[in-house]
């Protein structure tokens, strides 16, 4: 058994204690300039609409700017790296998905971060439904319609895919219904929804923060929801799990810090969020765009839902027959 000696816990101790009250005496001075929050995803996306929502009331309660700073690229790994390596000072933040906190570590075989050792929790934020949609000039008007033709038409039809929410929809779909759609990675989900309404793709599994317009719109045809539940704001559009059993799929968004964040900042954030998601004004803005508020109460409790949904995500990437890069 190895022995520590009385100087050497002392050393630890003390390092401890003194990490703790620097931590303490940081919050009580926190926020004194302006703090950045990094978004994985291009200006445009839902992320960045639910970001700039947030951060805008986060600024007025802080009483210093919330910057919201696009970091898109390699499927959110640029934004997540750029997080971990920040100072755990409270002065960057990352608004995160499950892309790169779910997804990530089983779509590509080396990532340069850990997606639970190398950041500090703070509040789930809710979750952000998507819609299967189509090009006009497909003849299809439903989920059964778009399986009926692809499989009438093997490897014809393409996909736009910008993150991992919209590859394992549409790869699990594949998986589950036998049909051949090919897949075309995209940076930035404006990207891909220019290209569906140009009819350069046929489909397109598109978050309604960034597309909830178009899908109105006669430019581009929603087929599906991708949730368990139809949406209100897409009337007579039916969820994807009438047709294809047992489909049911969302994305989260929280927000997180760099590891070793102290406490008291992470309870402070956390405490000014659950107060902007529940005003009313946030709600219904965020409701327009179909984000569904559903805070965490407690760091503790995002942190135990990070790691059930690397398991969940885990698994669904696994059963989509999804390769890692």
């Amino acid at each position: 058994m190895k022995v520590v000696g009385r100087g050497t816990l002392g050393f630890r101790l003390g390092l401890a204690l003194g990490l703790q009250l620097a931590g303490v005496a940081l919050a009580q001075t926190w926020p004194s300039s302006p703090i950045t929050l990094v978004i994985p995803f291009a200006a445009g996306s839902g992320t960045d609409s639910v970001a700039r929502t947030v951060a805008q009331k986060l600024s007025e309660r802080l009483k210093q700017p919330v910057l919201v700073d696009p970091r898109p690229g390699a499927s959110a790994q640029i934004a997540a790296e750029y997080v971990a390596k920040a100072k755990p000072d409270g002065y960057t933040l990352f608004m995160s998905t499950n892309t790169a906190h779910s997804s990530n570590p089983s779509l590509f075989q080396k990532l340069r971060y850990d997606p639970l050792k190398d950041f500090t929790p703070i509040a789930r934020v809710g979750e952000l439904p998507f819609a299967i949609a189509v090009t006009p000039l497909l003849p299809v008007k439903n989920i059964k319609e778009l399986i009926d033709y692809a499989r009438a038409n093997p490897g014809k039809l393409s996909y736009g895919t910008p993150n991992s929410t919209s590859l394992v929809a549409m790869e699990t779909i594949k998986r589950l219904t036998g049909v051949d759609i090919v897949g075309i990675p995209y940076k930035a989900s404006s990207q891909a929804l220019t290209d569906l309404i140009g009819g350069q793709i046929q489909v397109y599994p598109i978050d309604f923060g960034s597309g909830l317009a178009m899908l109105k719109s006669e430019k581009i045809r929603a087929v599906g929801v991708t949730t368990a539940h139809a949406s209100a704001l897409l009337p007579g559009v039916l969820p994807v799990g009438q047709t294809v059993q047992g489909f049911d799929m969302t994305s989260w968004n929280g927000i997180m810090g760099p590891a070793g964040l102290p406490r008291p900042i992470v309870e402070r954030i956390n405490a000014e969020l659950q107060t902007i998601l529940g005003d009313k004004e946030v709600q219904e803005r965020l409701a327009g765009i179909g984000f569904e508020i559903w805070p965490t109460k407690t760091p503790d409790e995002f942190g135990k839902y990070l790691a059930d949904q690397l398991v969940n995500w885990t698994a669904m990437i696994k059963q989509a027959g999804i390769k890692a890069e």
